[in-house]
């Protein structure tokens, strides 16, 4: 989908290859991206991040002094991404539902990193809320970014009054399935619970054809 955040597909390339064009702190950034989903933050040192990128301690220390400033800017490159992939979705998408329905199916797109590891804006934002860590609140803006979009799709599907609760409920369900593939890494119930949403977001495109005629 978009570029190499965990937030989309992960591009299967290695953490260990570095681009001579991209500077060191872009694949370091990149990196702990990574490494901060699939082994979460507090369990992620400078060590694992240093040798995924195949730097030296000095190098890495040049560019990064804290692991919070690595942290402060996983989140801004995972905003980012996740607002480059919406504009993205505005584009591909022709109408509204259709737009809904590319978020709904990156659960499909990322299953299989899901179900090993789960979501990477609900695993990040619940282990920092865990730790009362500062960085909590800017974290849960990629909840916001998602949520004000999906808010959008549904006002332009003239469910104007309650675009925000529907915008929430499809993002705590998409958020659910997420939890439970991870539990269970179960394929198939993924697949079920795209398909039972989808039908959802049938029952609420409907209403709204007939209402502009």
């Amino acid at each position: 989908m978009i570029r190499s955040s965990v937030l989309t597909v992960c591009s299967g390339k290695s953490m260990h290859l570095m681009s001579k064009s991209k500077p060191t702190r872009d694949h370091i950034i990149e990196a702990a991206d990574q490494l901060f989903y699939q082994q979460g933050y507090e369990h992620t040192s400078f060590a694992d991040i240093a040798a995924a990128v195949k730097i030296s301690r000095g190098n890495f220390y040049y560019h990064f002094k804290t692991k919070d400033d690595i942290l402060d800017a996983v989140i801004k490159l995972r905003l980012t991404n996740t607002q480059d992939m919406l504009e993205q979705w505005e584009i591909a998408g022709q109408s509204p539902a259709e737009r809904i329905r590319h978020f709904i199916n990156i659960l499909i797109t990322n299953q299989t990193k899901i179900m090993r590891y789960g979501c990477p804006v609900g695993t990040l934002s619940t282990e920092l809320a865990k730790m009362d860590h500062s960085a909590k609140t800017d974290a849960s803006k990629l909840f916001t970014l998602f949520r004000t979009w999906l808010a959008q799709q549904f006002v332009s599907l003239g469910h104007v009054a309650d675009a925000d609760d529907l915008a929430m409920h499809l993002l705590a369900r998409s958020q659910g399935v997420a939890t439970l593939a991870n539990a269970f890494r179960d394929e198939n119930f993924i697949i079920q619970e795209v398909n039972k949403m989808d039908e959802w977001l049938k029952f609420y495109t409907k209403p709204a054809a007939s209402s502009s005629q």
